[in-house]
């Protein structure tokens, strides 16, 4: 058993002389080589033969002494193989060059870091390095949640660190009506649709799955909230709802405001004309009796009529029970009777206070061109010009906003004045009607606003009234 003891000898003589090129450094990143290839050979090669002659030696000698003892010689061979099999390693794996070893990490002490979170020395430890700097690991915590960061990946907002949760939840946009995450499209990106007014942000696939709007200021129907479900199918919502205009009586006030908007302009109606608020199956059916007239699609709000016919108006306002339905509103026929050019005008009924105003101020502008006997005129610009006296009576009441105006609520089934300064969100709704006159696309009602609104800006309203009495067209 002397022979093992050497090969011990020489196997810890081994491990004890190092070879290392270049000096320590205190950066961790820091990794010394293990050797080099022709000393390893050399060094390897000597072992192995001092273990050869070792091994010969005690050969000789056991040949002269016979040993009997057959277990002790098998417990011997059993160990001289697990010595041979524990000198037989591979040498380290080798880069391209030949006397280059793959590098085995060595740490060393860090020296000074200082934490970027808490401005102390980090000392020994575990730290963090990243976004440029040295960090506690405690240190570098969420923005939001002020938890400290342990994850793999991390979000940053300017100077600020965050959990890819946490930033999800601040910063990824939520969908307006079903208040989930709006969702990436196949690329990856987040998509979707917002209005151009209200900037209300919702899922694409909204636009497809029946989710209704409100007929008033088009926005959808968040599912947290619930609209107000009118009897003729529309959806009115309840910012709008506060303000709107539900039976004929309930819209005479307004009307008073409206002729009185255009005694102001020296443009009084001469003829009492009837006012009715209807359904939208009402209004639908006079529109197809009525021989001459352009109708705004998609859907037809108000009606300037001349000729002689039945017509069911709203004469109660509906109350509003289970499930926000409309109930309980009361109609009656009502028969028109042909004493002028003009017999009625007819305007949906459901609809905000500022709204059916410049809806009614639109068809009394067709009213006063019949009664003052105007020629048959291009849709663009009679309707064009309806449109400019809309968006004008809208103006002067935002600008009366600021000083004591009349709005009608709604207590108990009627109508009442209240005086003082309009609500912000009903301000807001005149602001989108005002938006929607304004940037309306058609040819007939768009179009023609603009002409005949740059016309009045430039000649102002009588010198342009006069020339389309006698031209039938806007001055230029």
């Amino acid at each position: 058993m002397d022979w093992i003891k050497k090969i011990f000898k020489g196997s810890g003589q081994k491990n004890s002389e190092g070879y290392y090129h270049g000096d320590y450094a205190e950066d961790p990143q820091f990794y010394a080589p293990s050797g080099t290839g022709n000393m390893w050979q050399e060094h390897e090669n000597e072992e192995i033969d001092r273990a050869i002659a070792l091994s010969l030696l005690e050969e000789s000698q056991k040949e002269r002494n016979i040993i009997n003892d057959e277990s002790q010689l098998e417990e011997d061979e059993q160990l001289a193989r697990a010595i041979q099999e524990s000198l037989r390693f591979e040498p380290p794996p080798q880069y391209d060059n030949a006397n280059t070893f793959l590098p085995i990490p060595i740490h060393f002490p860090m020296g000074d870091r200082i934490c970027a979170g808490c401005n102390t020395e980090i000392g020994h430890g575990r730290f963090l390095n990243c976004l440029n700097a040295f960090w506690h690991p405690e240190c570098f915590h969420c923005h939001a949640c002020n938890f400290p960061i342990s994850d793999y990946e991390f979000s940053v907002s300017g100077n600020y660190r965050f959990h890819k949760s946490c930033y999800k939840e601040r910063y990824h946009p939520k969908c307006d009506v079903c208040s989930h995450f709006i969702p990436t499209n196949p690329a990856g990106l987040i998509e979707y649709r917002a209005h151009p007014f209200w900037i209300q942000k919702y899922c694409p696939s909204h636009e497809h799955d029946g989710t209704p709007r409100c007929c008033s200021c088009e926005r959808m129907e968040p599912q947290d909230t619930g609209y107000v479900a009118l009897d003729d199918g529309r959806k009115l919502c309840l910012e709008c709802l506060d303000s709107a205009v539900m039976d004929t009586k309930e819209c005479q006030p307004l009307y008073l405001d409206i002729q009185e908007f255009y005694e102001g302009l020296n443009m009084e109606v001469e003829q009492q004309v009837p006012l009715l608020l209807v359904e939208r199956q009402a209004l639908n059916e006079a529109r197809v009796g009525e021989k001459n007239g352009h109708y705004h699609m998609p859907e037809t709000r108000g009606l300037c009529l001349s000729e002689e016919q039945t017509v069911s108006t709203i004469l109660r306002r509906p109350s509003f029970g289970t499930g926000n339905r409309a109930m309980d509103m009361i109609t009656e026929p009502y028969k028109l009777t042909r004493r002028c050019e003009v017999t009625a005008i007819l305007i949906l009924y459901g609809l905000p206070r500022l709204l059916t105003g410049s809806i009614l101020a639109h068809e009394m502008m067709h009213a006063w061109m019949r009664l003052q006997g105007f020629q048959t005129l291009s849709q663009d610009v009679e309707e064009g010009i309806c449109q400019v006296l809309a968006h004008m009576w809208i103006a002067t009441q935002l600008d009366s906003s600021s000083s004591s105006d009349v709005a009608p609520t709604s207590s108990s089934g009627s109508s009442r004045i209240r005086k003082g300064k309009r609500p912000e969100f009903e301000r807001k709704l005149g602001e989108f009607f005002k938006h929607q006159i304004e940037s309306d696309t058609s040819p007939v009602y768009g179009d023609g606003f603009r002409a005949g609104n740059q016309a009045v800006y430039k000649y102002g309203l009588r010198r342009t009234l006069e020339h389309i009495r006698m031209t039938g067209r806007f001055p230029y």
